[in-house]
């Protein structure tokens, strides 16, 4: 049995259901697995004091991890070997499958690269980099003349 997505609303008048064959071909299939990059997804977000970065990967442990620092380039790198159970198991779709990747952030001048910290936890790798002292925001009101 095969799940196939449908639009509702939408149809080709000449040919009614092929655009949802396609769609569900493109979306839904072994081709669309290939097609997809096999890197977590990552949130990036900046307080007054400090840069974060998420990356969401499940099923890892914080062993896999290696983080460096060049520069002002951090790199986020895994590389892991599929374990001989992973490998007797016949799955029907995979979506997160994180055996290699490499993923990579420039860092602003304003980030303190001696302070860099990193938490592996619940399948979030969590990065918060420090700003310098002298780039955090001073905010203050301005008085309009």
């Amino acid at each position: 049995m095969s799940l196939v997505k449908f639009n509702n609303g939408k149809s080709n008048a000449l040919v009614p259901g092929i655009d949802d064959i396609f769609e569900s071909f493109f979306n839904d299939s072994f081709l669309s697995d290939r097609m997809i990059s096999r890197v977590p997804a990552v949130n990036i977000c900046e307080t007054e004091n400090e840069y974060h970065i998420e990356l969401a990967a499940p099923g890892l442990k914080k062993e896999d991890f290696k983080i460096n620092l060049d520069r002002n380039m951090l790199s986020v790198s895994v590389e892991q070997k599929p374990q001989n159970a992973e490998e007797s198991k016949k799955y029907n779709k995979r979506e997160f499958n994180y055996t290699s990747f490499v993923r990579s952030f420039a860092l602003p001048d304003s980030a303190d690269n001696a302070r860099i910290e990193a938490e592996y936890k619940d399948g979030l790798l969590s990065i918060v980099v420090a700003k310098k002292e002298e780039a955090r925001s001073v905010s203050r009101q301005i008085e309009i003349k």
